[in-house]
């Protein structure tokens, strides 16, 4: 049997720190977090090479006395805590007095502090763990921490370190977070030798959002602010129309923690439900504030998830306050539309009455010895606002022929109105020519029942919801097919097989694209990936990218989500490079087919039903079914009649 025996103490301080410090990231946080608990006003975060070979912390809080400087780096060794009642109710952001030992155990450290009541300060020098004495210094009152050459005692975890790029944006987003969840601290962020990020510390947290997360991000937000109980919501959420690709936008704090947490996460955008488009996510910077007993911090190393001792208060705190703010901002832009003067003397407005009255007589105008006839809407059902029909290819002979054999009346709506058009004598029918609009708006009806060329044993009937394709085979079965669905397929296997780099266009003005640290980061690593897909693009700094062409598959409009998605494709690409290109494709393929909604063409229509009921297309590249079937006796069943 083995023996047991204690581990010698520098081998516990390593594995110690291999919970605390996980990469350079850690180490500022741990760091940050103690300036802060200092009640510093003004903080200042440098680092060279990602973190890996220099971290410089300095702050102007209340300092470490010198004799204090060796005990501070011992294990355990906290000013925060002094009872185990402290840990029920804590109200500072580090408070195991860990991290210190932790980050002197795998680097080389120095620290150089001054507390107010003492005209000289304190310096110390800790290497691996081991410390030297005490000197004395000149130094400002406050601490500064320098951390170098990060793990040069543990070469093993060298090789899980990502590039310079990556560990230095993570700890840009630790320093964001930190700055958002404490506006009235003034922090600095130098990145090799550049600063990256200053915020005022006026205490705005509007001025914190502005600084770290840009211009663009700040003015698409709503302040939200409200309570429910004991638990106080404030801070601001994106309008629908301005929502995200991924949830790298959410910013959650509790308590003035920067916490991840699917319970608020869900509250946020349950909130948003039925207001915002399917597949985007709301943007946020949301502090949650409730009694330190009724949340549970102490439940992981990193300190960023937490317990609530009742999630469904946390959860409606969110929840009704959001959805309040959502549903208010409509209020204000109504009373003002109402409380405007009606301009009469340029633009004449008038009523759907009024309209119809004026524009009756010049209906009938063009139709010559047809006779038109009006019908009222139903009160019940409301009358939809009238659209500009779209264009479509000429059905003028078509309509003449239909005219001349049939002897029934056709029927179209235009807004509330709707007209009978008594069919001609054949005579007149030959000699007759019809006025463009007319056939435009009577073409569809005709075009929903025209038999598909060739020998096909199906026919197309026509679209619903302008989404999906109703056809009827030989075997008197309906198939409803989803046009998006299917194209998305067809774009798909196009890009799948083609072996050479997508088009792509120049743009005259550049695009900008905020991306979280990690998407940021993913997308610098890859600008030759990115430009095989058609983006052409280059670092605008602080988590920017700047496009200068997009591919010729994507529409403009969607160019700057498209580009957010295959960031986060990148990110959780893998390491299978075959893989991480489909997932690739597959955001391409979205952006680039016919969504639900748009008004298709008959010929796009007709194409996309060849593929489906010829097997050519089965599945959308996500695996969901294009097509569904009713059989003649299923739809019988609906009214009865099996």
């Amino acid at each position: 049997m083995p023996h047991i025996q204690c581990l010698p103490p520098h081998v516990a301080d390593l594995i110690a720190a291999g919970e605390v410090v996980e990469r350079p990231a850690s180490v500022v946080k741990e760091l940050l977090e103690n300036a802060i608990d200092a009640g510093s006003s003004a903080i200042v975060a440098e680092i060279q090479n990602g973190g890996m070979t220099y971290i410089r912390i300095t702050d102007n809080g209340c300092g470490i006395a010198a004799e204090q400087l060796p005990t501070a780096f011992l294990r355990h060794a906290t000013s925060k805590l002094r009872t185990a009642n402290d840990l029920s109710a804590i109200g500072t952001l580090g408070f195991r007095g860990e991290a210190l030992a932790a980050i002197a155990a795998v680097s080389r450290v120095d620290i150089f502090s001054r507390t107010a009541d003492s005209p000289t300060g304190g310096a110390l020098h800790i290497e691996g763990g081991v410390a030297d004495a005490v000197t004395e210094i000149g130094a400002p009152l406050g601490t500064t921490i320098c951390v170098r050459d990060l793990f040069f005692n543990t070469p093993a975890r060298m090789k899980f370190m990502k590039k310079d790029s990556a560990e230095g944006a993570a700890i840009s987003g630790v320093v964001q977070h930190l700055a958002l969840s404490h506006p009235h601290i003034s922090f600095k962020f130098i990145r090799d030798g550049q600063e990256i990020l200053h915020t005022p510390g006026d205490g705005q947290l509007y001025s914190a959002v502005y600084a770290a997360m840009g211009r663009e991000f700040a003015l698409s937000l709503l302040p939200i602010e409200g309570r429910g109980g004991d638990v106080e919501v404030r801070g601001f959420v994106t309008k629908p129309l301005h929502c995200h690709g991924s949830r790298g936008k959410q910013v959650l704090f509790v308590n003035g923690r920067f916490i991840k947490s699917q319970l608020l996460t869900a509250a946020l955008e349950e909130a948003y439900k039925n207001q915002m488009m399917k597949g985007r996510f709301p943007g946020c910077v949301l502090h949650v504030t409730l009694p330190p007993e009724m949340v549970d911090v102490n439940v992981h190393p990193a300190k960023t998830v937490v317990k609530f001792v009742s999630d469904k208060t946390v959860f409606d705190a969110v929840y009704y306050t959001v959805l309040d703010t959502l549903n208010g901002e409509k209020r204000p832009v109504e009373e003002k539309k109402e409380s405007l003067p009606r301009q009469q003397s340029f633009y004449r407005s008038m009523t759907a009455e009024e309209f119809r009255a004026k524009s009756a007589p010049e209906a009938k105008k063009p139709l010559g010895s047809f006779s038109v006839a009006q019908h009222p809407t139903p009160a019940s059902v409301p009358s939809p606002a009238p659209k500009a029909a779209p264009a479509r290819p000429s059905t003028e002979t078509v309509f003449v022929r239909d005219i001349a054999q049939k002897d029934r009346p056709f029927r179209y709506t235009a807004g509330s109105t709707c007209y009978d058009i008594a069919p001609p004598k054949a005579e007149e029918a030959k000699q007759e020519t019809l006025p463009l609009p007319v056939a435009e708006i009577l073409a569809p009806v005709e075009a929903q029942e025209t038999m598909l060329p060739g020998e096909a044993p199906w026919r197309m009937v026509g679209e619903v919801l302008k989404t999906y394709i109703i056809c009827e085979d030989d075997a008197e079965n309906v198939w409803l097919i989803d046009k998006h669905a299917a194209h998305e397929r067809l774009r798909f296997d196009a890009l799948k097989a083609q072996n050479t780099p997508t088009m792509s266009q120049p743009l005259l003005t550049p695009l900008t694209v905020s991306l979280e640290a990690e998407d940021y980061t993913a997308a610098l690593d890859n600008l030759s990936t990115l430009e095989g897909f058609g983006f052409v693009c280059e670092d605008f700094g602080s988590g920017t990218l700047l496009v200068r062409e997009v591919s010729a598959e994507v529409r403009l409009e969607d160019a700057a989500a498209t580009v957010e998605e295959l960031c986060r494709k990148l990110v959780l690409g893998g390491a299978d490079p075959a893989a991480a290109r489909d997932e690739l494709l597959h955001t391409m393929a979205c952006k680039s087919a016919i969504k639900a909604g748009m008004t298709s063409d008959a010929a796009e229509l007709r194409a996309l039903v060849e593929k489906v009921q010829s097997g050519e297309i089965l599945y959308c590249p996500h695996g969901r079914p294009v097509k569904h079937k009713l059989s003649k006796y299923e739809i019988e069943k609906l009214f009865k009649r099996a």
